[in-house]
């Protein structure tokens, strides 16, 4: 996934999007072609809004409330206080781990990426949480070239390819 975003660069080998080395497309570029959805989740302090907008211009609230409905994170936010008004402290303490999560998809998605990188996205999440992180990937993977680091078969069962890397070689396929 760092590799993917340009975090790190690498000496051999490249990686290509539509026949495009990522080394030629600027990162900022890059970037933005990207959502990324990791284990650890940051939220900033504000509004639930802002966490899900990023202070990215141009984004209107509907945008923002379509997101979170594809990321099934409407229904938790809608019964919060102040809905996306409702302030989160760094570290979302007032969010479960599952909300963070669902909140983090629909920061990623609000910014309509070509690509979906989900980073052991349900590694630390509970049952009912992941049940409803499975039915929004179930849907994802239709609508989007999809890249999923995983260790539960259970989060991959609906993509297309398995890829599976034991100690930096491809196993099986």
């Amino acid at each position: 996934i760092n590799v993917l975003m340009r975090h790190y660069e690498f000496q051999r080998g490249s990686v290509t999007i539509d026949g495009r080395d990522i080394r030629t497309i600027p990162r900022h570029e890059l970037r933005k072609m990207m959502g990324c959805v990791r284990q650890d989740i940051f939220t900033f302090a504000g509004s639930i809004e802002s966490n899900v907008r990023l202070r990215t211009p141009g984004l209107k609230k509907e945008d923002v409330i379509e997101a979170s409905r594809h990321a099934n994170a409407l229904r938790f936010i809608e019964a919060l206080p102040q809905q996306f008004d409702t302030d989160v402290q760094e570290r979302g303490q007032i969010l479960s781990m599952g909300q963070r999560q669902l909140l983090s998809f629909a920061r990623a998605l609000v910014h309509r990426p070509k690509i979906l990188l989900l980073d052991e996205a349900t590694a630390n999440i509970d049952t009912l949480t992941e049940q409803e992180i499975q039915a929004t990937l179930s849907q994802l993977v239709d609508e989007f070239t999809s890249i999923v680091v995983a260790h539960r078969l259970s989060t991959v069962r609906h993509v297309t390819s398995i890829l599976v890397i034991h100690k930096g070689e491809l196993r099986e396929q």
